[in-house]
């Protein structure tokens, strides 16, 4: 994406962030730096934590670790969820539940790169399935793209440009003249056509956003994430502001309500609905909510936030208990999020999470691997055959290569996997953030190759004499630790150095990604992969 298009997107996410601010409203409580008691959570396949505790309760996250501005459909008894998948692809990930707890990925509904993918919009209309892309791809000015499928599982249409350019964070619905429409950040609207893949008229102003007072700590304005709800007499739109990063205490909730889409809009009496008000909290950052009916006709809020102390493991979803007022509006239930909830009422219980541990007997591409940033060529780089998955090298550093990443959303945890070297290659195994911000261990086939801080120790070389090599990486809450082995794991060296990787985040780096577990090829030859483990500490 060039500066140019950056800067247009940010100048209409600060949209109307001139306004006055509303008098007499009250300001965040003090930010503390005590750290919160460490929720318990459930225990799944690899140990991994799981948001169902299995006595009628849940504690959240719902979707653990790098699953940001999460976009809802119930669809009869099914729920169905995607997320901003970024620079991930094959990306946009759907996953399902049958009871708003457990969830588990259907697959990747995006397979042409556009580029990084921020907030999207899924939803369904006469029997056919849309989701919306706010997108810029290489060289292009953001704009929105749909993609459409008659069955969730796909297959799923090639990218539609609708040409509606410098807008993100889309939100889908039909009026009350039957017509549809998108908003977008701002918040601003455009109508549609019936078949939802091109649009009429121009963008236009749509609601001028709640404001918070002056003295409030965030990080700037920005009215995006529009989501709407159709029920009873009204339309509830339900909007960020704050910004999505930066202080814990700027991401918000707001919504409005009106009889016609095309308003006048009212805001809620009590914006913000949701917001982190101290460093004290278990979730930081909370915001870009969307507003689901429970199996049962109870309601929820679905939005994401920073797991305190863990930003490197992305913004994770949320599930928060709301209530309609007498007087035709809704509030959270919820608090801070600290404590066990009462799970939805009804529901089947759905499946939850998905093994990471990976024989690679399988396609995982989307619904686990994804190449960071690839190129259209990418996948002529994978060849599978005999539980071994040969990924070619490409580029001489893990900067140039676009490496092979798997997201993670335990705090703590060990991964391994045999790395089998070939002609004029390098391979091994990374946390990796972004080209800049990454670390990891390689290896030559003489020696170790150490990267800190995205850069090649060189004072640091190891012996590691061997063309089959067994890596592991140990995860303790951001302390990182490095073994390998040249005899297929009976014995095992660790790397003299450890590392800490807290500050790998979107407020160091930008990007809003995660530090996901990475594995580099790089060189005129090959690294054969095989044996991938995963095993959850926490």
């Amino acid at each position: 994406m060039s500066d140019v298009s950056r800067r247009n997107i940010f100048k209409s996410l600060a949209a109307g962030a001139a306004l006055a601010p509303v008098a007499g409203a009250a300001t965040a409580a003090p930010a503390t730096c005590a750290p919160p008691a460490k929720p318990v959570w459930g225990k799944g396949v690899e140990g991994q934590r799981t948001a169902d505790l299995g006595n009628g309760y849940f504690q959240n996250p719902i979707v653990k670790g790098d699953h940001p501005d999460p976009t809802i459909l119930k669809d009869g008894e099914n729920y169905y969820m995607t997320f901003s998948s970024f620079y991930s692809y094959p990306g946009l990930i759907i996953w399902h539940s049958t009871d708003l707890v457990n969830w588990s990925p259907v697959g990747p509904s995006l397979f042409k790169s556009l580029g990084t993918i921020w907030a999207v919009d899924i939803c369904k209309h006469n029997g056919r399935y849309f989701i919306y892309i706010p997108a810029a791809p290489d060289g292009k000015p953001w704009s929105i793209y749909a993609i459409w499928a008659d069955k969730i599982e796909g297959p799923w249409s090639d990218p539609v440009d609708l040409n509606i350019r410098d807008c993100i964070d889309p939100g889908h619905i039909v009026g009350e003249d039957g017509k549809r429409y998108l908003f977008v950040n701002g918040i601003r609207k455009i109508e549609l056509t019936d078949d939802g893949l091109s649009t009429v008229g121009k963008l236009e102003p749509a609601y001028a956003p709640w404001v918070y007072p002056d003295d409030w700590i965030t990080e700037n304005f920005a009215p995006e994430g529009p989501k709407l709800l159709r029920r009873g007499d009204y339309f509830y739109l339900v909007t960020a502001v704050g910004g999505t990063a930066g202080p814990v205490t700027g991401h918000m909730v707001i919504a409005a309500r009106s009889k016609s889409i095309h308003g006048p809009w009212e805001h809620h009496p009590n914006n913000p609905l949701v917001r982190t008000l101290s460093t004290d909290e278990p979730w930081w950052s909370k915001g870009h909510a969307t507003i689901v009916e429970g199996p049962s006709g109870d309601w929820w809020l679905v939005y994401h936030g920073y797991e305190n102390g863990m930003r490197t493991l992305g913004r994770q979803t949320l599930l928060e208990p709301m209530e309609w007022t007498p007087d035709g509006w809704f509030r959270a239930l919820g608090g801070d999020l600290s404590k066990p909830m009462l799970k939805p009422k009804g529901g089947k219980k759905s499946s939850a999470g998905k093994a990471l541990s990976d024989d690679f007997r399988t396609d995982r591409f989307g619904t686990q691997w994804a190449f960071h940033d690839p190129k259209p060529d990418e996948m002529t780089r994978v060849t599978r055959a005999g539980g071994k998955l040969r990924l070619a090298g490409r580029g001489t550093t893990p900067t140039d290569s676009s490496p092979l990443t798997c997201g993670v959303g335990d705090r703590s945890y060990q991964v391994e996997v045999t790395l089998e070297l070939e002609g004029e290659a390098q391979g091994g195994l990374l946390l990796y953030y972004n080209p800049k911000a990454f670390v990891g261990v390689g290896f030559s086939g003489e020696q170790t190759i150490t990267w800190q801080s995205a850069e090649d120790q060189g004072w640091n070389r190891q012996n590691a004499a061997g063309r089959k090599i067994r890596a592991r990486l140990t995860n303790d809450e951001n302390v990182i630790t490095y073994h390998w082995s040249l005899d297929g794991g009976k014995t095992w060296t660790r790397h003299p150095t450890r590392m800490e990787v807290s500050g790998m985040h979107h407020n160091i780096f930008g990007g809003f990604l995660s530090l996901k577990v990475g594995i580099y090829s790089t060189g005129t030859g090959s690294v054969t992969l095989s044996d991938f483990t995963y095993r959850a500490l926490t």
